[in-house]
């Protein structure tokens, strides 16, 4: 089969031909038809993530949608031809989803949303899974409670704006004057954070009383901020990137509590991952029923233009998660 692998860090991948992958105990086989680009892939590229534990050489690609084709000895719930979904790999030493196929652990699988093409369905897993782990698992987001995003219209922020709008919060969320329109439209009321300060979007928002949950995707300075907008002593802070010295006095002095997401851990340790597959369910119906829908790039890419997906990562002007067709390049290699 055809694969995009990484051979060496801080080089670009190479399409090339490897063995197709035979589905060990508790794996199925997947037809990969389409594979999310995440910002951790091109760290992954560029050899700055070492918590990723990327073992050399590697195929690429953290999320997949596609077909199961076959079905190892002790899966239940999947048949061959299910349409499946899932954060599968990429990380750690299992091979990633840049791959005409991929063998991966049934427990980080789920039935693909039905009103969502493949493509659709494959921007979805890590972004669904780091929302879900900081909003209902960490969080416990309740209706009517006031929820600040920062990056609302981020590949992880406009999951977690809808995630905690169809959980009945009031959702407000940070971004650039360009993000506005988009961040409105998802659900939350937004917040230019270049022309709005902290004081005057918690006095605006909350009558000054702070946040009851702030969902941080930016890290550095904007977790410090947030940690002076949630509310005292019910508050909670969580953060997707809480790397780095942060000072926790002023959330302390606040009597408010903070968490970490580290959406990787069960890919890493092989620990929890069924965990996974229960949130891409449970996911998968608030999809279905049309309250959440993923913003996708409508560039097209496929397994021999991956270097200039990566690139369109990192172009800031780009609205939109990018996906690759994994498919698109393995039909156009049979035609020929």
């Amino acid at each position: 089969m055809r694969a995009t692998v990484l051979e060496e860090f801080g080089t670009e991948p190479v399409l090339r031909s490897v063995e197709r992958p035979v589905p060990g105990p508790g794996q199925v086989l997947v037809r990969v038809e389409a594979s999310g680009v995440n910002p951790l892939d091109v760290k992954v590229k560029a050899g700055a993530a070492a918590h990723a534990r990327v073992r050399l050489p590697m195929v690429l690609g953290i999320d997949l949608a596609g077909v199961v084709t076959e079905v190892g000895s002790g899966v239940t719930g999947f048949d061959i031809g299910d349409e499946v979904y899932g954060m599968t790999g990429g990380v750690g030493d299992l091979p990633g989803s840049l791959a005409e196929y991929a063998a991966v652990d049934a427990d980080l699988l789920a039935l693909k949303p039905a009103r969502l093409s493949m493509l659709e369905a494959a921007a979805l897993p890590l972004a669904l899974i780091t929302a879900w782990e900081g909003l209902i698992d960490r969080a416990d987001v309740q209706p009517r409670q006031l929820v600040l995003v920062h990056g609302g219209a981020g590949g992880v922020g406009h999951i977690a704006v809808q995630l905690a709008a169809a959980r009945g919060a009031i959702v407000f969320a940070t971004g650039s004057a360009g993000d506005l329109h988009t961040i409105r439209g998802l659900g939350a009321e937004p917040i230019d954070y270049r022309a709005t300060s902290v004081q005057e979007y918690v006095d605006a928002g909350t009558g000054g009383a702070g946040f009851d949950v702030i969902f941080d995707t930016i890290g550095g300075a904007t977790l410090d901020l947030s940690f002076m907008a949630v509310r005292a002593y019910t508050g909670h802070v969580v953060s997707i990137l809480g790397w780095g010295a942060h000072s926790l006095a002023p959330l302390s002095f606040r009597g408010a509590t903070y968490s970490g997401v580290f959406t990787l851990l069960p890919l890493l340790t092989g620990e929890h991952r069924a965990h996974h597959g229960r949130v891409l369910a449970a996911a998968a119906e608030l999809v279905d029923a049309g309250q959440i829908t993923p913003i996708v790039d409508p560039t097209p890419y496929h397994l021999g233009t991956v270097s200039e997906a990566h690139r369109a990562v990192g172009d800031r002007t780009r609205r939109g998660k990018v996906v690759i067709d994994v498919r698109a390049a393995a039909e156009s290699s049979e035609s020929r």
